[in-house]
């Protein structure tokens, strides 16, 4: 395993100046899609209504917020993602963006989201962004992800919190709905990033990370694979059963679930030669199913609001 260190710049030079681009791409551009995305639902669903204008802000601020996470975890992790084939082009290995201002972008986005989202919502959903925060940099990038196979898993947790804190800016506080929704995201996380990893197992092998396919091999990680999309599938059933659930989303769900259900048992019936012998195809749409899955599931609760709604 490789050892925890800040990445350093090439002796070469110092680092080119960066264009807008580069600072845009810090901040992981999709992964924040998916944090605007599931923090809006979780405000728009809330059984209290904000302003407009302050459930825009609300949700620019846990954009920032999880634009901010990004920057600090492509700033440490820049070492690994110098060997990793998927993200060397990112502007700190690439060189076209200084650590330091890496960090910098960070800390200034973090301070300013939390503070301002305080101030547009409430105390109570600020200290939980300031929370998600540091459990993402903190927690996961600089403990959890370089020390256990379970990273995704407890670490998933980050990427969970953005529809409980849109459903606090609007409420101030957490419910069974909102934890319901936490849980959809937190049991989708390792299947999704399991899938990635069982046909790009060299890229984390190479990086020292201890991905489940690195330390238990590929064959366990269908296993586990399968058990969390059954555990998943419990979890999205029971959030049709709420106050923001209801017939069209309780339909999306059994017909995605079915799905998700059937990939997982067909990856975990394929041998190793099988998956090889057709470039890991299987695998493969299971990841691009599950991309559809989340956001699928998060626009059926939006849809089944507006429908209570009108």
């Amino acid at each position: 395993m490789t050892d925890i260190h800040a990445y350093d710049a090439p002796a070469s030079g110092a680092a080119p100046e960066a264009g807008f681009g580069d600072y845009v791409a810090l901040l992981k551009p999709r992964v924040m899609s998916l944090v605007v995305f599931t923090a809006f639902v979780g405000l728009f669903v809330a059984p209290v209504r904000v302003d407009p204008f302050i459930g825009f802000c609300a949700v620019l601020f846990i954009a920032l917020g999880g634009g901010a996470s990004g920057a600090l975890n492509m700033w440490y992790d820049a070492d690994i993602d110098a060997v990793m084939h998927r993200t060397r082009k990112r502007p700190i290995p690439a060189g076209r963006l200084a650590p330091g201002d890496a960090l910098a972008v960070g800390l200034f986005l973090s301070g300013l989201a939390v503070v301002m989202l305080g101030l547009a919502a409430n105390w109570f959903a600020a200290a939980f962004l300031a929370f998600t925060i540091f459990f993402y940099a903190v927690v996961y990038t600089m403990w959890l992800k370089r020390s256990t196979p379970q990273n995704i898993v407890i670490g998933g947790a980050a990427g969970a919190f953005p529809p409980m804190i849109g459903w606090a800016c609007a409420t101030g506080g957490v419910s069974i709905e909102s934890l319901l929704m936490f849980a959809l995201v937190f049991f989708w996380t390792p299947p999704h990033f399991w899938a990635l990893a069982l046909f790009m197992k060299e890229d984390y092998h190479n990086a020292g990370v201890p991905m489940l396919t690195v330390t238990h091999g590929r064959h366990a990680t269908r296993r586990h694979i399968f058990v969390y999309t059954m555990v998943l599938a419990a979890f999205a059933l029971a959030l049709g059963l709420t106050s923001i659930g209801g017939p069209l989303y309780l339909a999306v769900a059994v017909v995605l679930n079915a799905l998700f259900i059937h990939g997982g048992w067909t990856i975990l019936r394929r041998t190793e030669d099988q998956a090889v012998a057709d470039g890991y195809r299987a695998e493969k749409s299971f990841f691009k199913l599950s991309l559809v899955y989340l956001f699928a599931h998060f626009a059926a609760l939006l849809v089944q609001a507006m429908a209570g709604a009108w």
